[in-house]
C-alpha cells in the first residue's frame, strides 16, 4: 500500500479478525482513485453481476476483479477464488477491497486473501446493495449504490 496512514484513518470501528478492517464504500472509492495498484474485488455471483450490476470504476481508471466467493446456485465456496485473484492482481502488497451484496461474503473473502499473504485486505461495509430497510428493500440504508457511487448494469 502506498500510504497506510491514509486508509487507516478511515477504517470503520467495526469488530474484525483476520483482515485489515472494514471501510465505507466512499473510502474504498477514494482510495482506489488515488492508488493505481489498489484493486476492488467483487465477490458476488455471476447472476448478481448480470442482473444487479457492478461498480463502474472507469472514471478513476481503477481495477475491478470479478471473482465469485461462492458459486450460484448451490452457493458452495469457489475453490478457485484465491487463484483467480492471484492471477488478476500483480502484487500481494496492493490494497484489496472486497465487495459483496451486503458485506458478509466479502468479509470471508478478505480473510481468505489475508491468509494467503495479501497484506492489506479490507471489507467494503454495506456491500454493493446494503442492508435491508424496514420494508425489506436493499439500497435504502447503506452500501455502494446508496452512497451514489458509479455502477453499471447489463
Amino acid at each position: 500500500m502506498d500510504d497506510p496512514s491514509v486508509i487507516n484513518l478511515s477504517v470503520l470501528n467495526i469488530e474484525h479478525e483476520g483482515f485489515a478492517g472494514h471501510v465505507a464504500p466512499a473510502t474504498a472509492w477514494q482510495y482506489l482513485g488515488a492508488h493505481a495498484d489498489a484493486v476492488l474485488v467483487d465477490v458476488r455471483t455471476q447472476a448478481e453481476w448480470a442482473f444487479v450490476g457492478v461498480p463502474d470504476l472507469s472514471d478513476i481508471a481503477a481495477t475491478l476483479v470479478c471473482a465469485e466467493w461462492q458459486c450460484f446456485p448451490d452457493m458452495g465456496v469457489n475453490a478457485q477464488f484465491v487463484a483467480q485473484v492471484e492471477e488478476a492482481v500483480s502484487t500481494k502488497s496492493a490494497a484489496i477491497f472486497t465487495l459483496c451484496r451486503s458485506g458478509m461474503r466479502s468479509q470471508a473473502a478478505a480473510q481468505a486473501l489475508t491468509q494467503v499473504g495479501f497484506a492489506d485486505c479490507y471489507n467494503v461495509a454495506g456491500g454493493f446493495e446494503g442492508d435491508t430497510d424496514s420494508g425489506g428493500h436493499r439500497g435504502q440504508v447503506n452500501g455502494w449504490k446508496f452512497e451514489g457511487l458509479p455502477w453499471v448494469q447489463n
